[in-house]
């Protein structure tokens, strides 16, 4: 019985009739969002355009630049998302990302300000505990606005903001660096996020929330800890998750060290790295990204387990490409490889996110969301540039300056291991679905 009917006290037309939205002000709140996380993004990767001269001007280990961009960020943003999406569960959504938008966003403006190590530290983490804010609540208000049936491609688009988002940051920081220094490249992408906040607040409707299910929950909405063991409790989840994390940590690693890379073993000027790698990870990768929501839709509706076997053959399939990026000798063959495994960067998130919003209950989403990104961002944002860090200076005796392209070398071969925990998780897929519609959940 579907959880609207028992206990929620509602239909579908009832929800219809109080609750919907144009299909224009639904494609224009998902617009408004994307731009968002495209925000976020270009907050979030700013950084990693900006390693080397930051390296040079504060004089930092590889180790102290992979914390900065890793676990300095990641262990706040993705521990606050988990309580940060509890309270969207049961609070305005969009109030919630209009306060986390104006926290990163000042914060990053802010970087321009540092002059040592732990000052940087201090304000990434505040961009960090901004961030946790954005996009659980955004996946929840889009999965209450799109139908099933259309959840996957409009996660998809939600997701290019991963791409545009690095785009905007590679392009813009990489020039404006090389123009201006890397202080005054924090600034032109902080402030403009103040003025979006502005825009969110008072132009996004907070959405009905079941909508698009036809389904009313009035119920109180699940603690954390319920909400930890019913995932935990579908083996297809575990697999999603520790799926996703594992491509994170490859992807994560790529992004955040290619521009260092490239200037270190082929001196590239740091508008040169931004440009080549805003046009193919921009281009590549968020077509990647839309055709994973897409394919996964248009498969998904013969078996729904084509969620999970469309990113992990992608990941298989494009992985090989990753030891032709590191192996070149000439930055034209490193960068004309590159354009491959740029394609698979964040293809398996839509589809997943889907996934999760489909196993779940709907004051459950949030929190789904989150703790997905809990495990996702600890391993694969956290542990993915860290690692680079510790392994390119641990080979820097014996490989000099060429010790990053080794180390990323090393974690290139990871993602083989995501791609296999995506093939696991197909198995149960339908069983866990059929489970949570047994008890009620859908």
């Amino acid at each position: 019985m579907a959880e609207g009917q028992s206990g929620a006290g509602a239909t579908a037309s009832g929800a219809a009739a109080t609750g919907g939205f144009t299909p224009a002000y639904r494609w224009y709140a998902l617009s408004v969002l994307t731009i968002v996380y495209t925000v976020n993004y270009v907050d979030r990767q700013i950084l990693s355009i900006l390693l080397q001269p930051i390296k040079m001007e504060l004089g930092l280990s590889d180790t102290q630049l992979g914390f900065l961009s890793g676990i300095a960020f990641a262990i706040f943003y993705a521990t606050l998302g988990i309580p940060i999406a509890f309270l969207a569960d049961r609070t305005s959504r969009r109030n919630i990302i209009t306060v986390s938008l104006t926290l990163f966003s000042g914060m990053t403006a802010l970087c321009a300000t540092v002059t040592s190590f732990w000052q940087l530290a201090i304000l990434r983490i505040g961009v960090g505990v901004g961030e946790a804010g954005s996009s659980p609540p955004s996946h929840s208000m889009i999965a209450d606005m799109f139908p099933p049936a259309q959840r996957g491609a409009a996660l998809g688009i939600f997701s290019l903001g991963v791409n545009i988002g690095i785009l905007i940051g590679f392009l813009v920081g990489g020039w404006v660096a090389q123009w201006f220094g890397w202080r005054i490249a924090f600034m032109t992408v902080g402030l403009p996020g103040l003025v979006l906040a502005v825009i969110v607040r008072t132009t996004l409707k907070e959405p009905q929330r079941g909508f698009a299910d036809g389904l009313v929950d009035r119920r109180e909405a699940p603690a954390v800890m319920e909400v930890a063991r019913f995932l935990w409790g579908q083996r297809s989840f575990r697999h999603i998750a520790f799926g996703t994390a594992l491509c994170a940590f490859v992807g994560y690693a790529s992004v955040v060290w290619m521009p260092p890379f490239l200037a270190r073993s082929f001196q590239l000027s740091s508008g040169m790295i931004g440009t080549s790698l805003a046009l193919i990870i921009g281009f590549s990768g968020g077509l990647g990204t839309y055709l994973g929501g897409y394919l996964g839709d248009r498969l998904g509706k013969r078996d729904v387990r084509w969620n999970l076997w469309v990113p992990a053959i992608i990941w298989i399939v494009v992985s090989p490409f990753s030891f032709g990026v590191f192996m070149s000798e000439s930055p034209v063959w490193a960068l004309g490889f590159f354009i491959i495994p740029a394609f698979a960067g964040a293809a398996y998130l839509a589809p997943c996110l889907s996934m999760v919003q489909s196993l779940v209950t709907l004051r459950m989403r949030a929190v789904a969301s989150a703790i997905l990104l809990f495990i996702l961002n600890i391993i694969g944002l956290g542990l993915g540039p860290q690692t680079v860090g510790v392994l390119s200076d641990f080979y820097a005796p014996s490989a000099g300056t060429e010790s990053l392209r080794y180390a990323l070398l090393t974690v290139s071969v990871v993602g083989f291991w995501g791609a296999a925990h995506f093939i696991l998780g197909a198995r149960t897929l339908k069983a866990d679905i059929a489970r949570a519609t047994a008890q009620g959940i859908l």
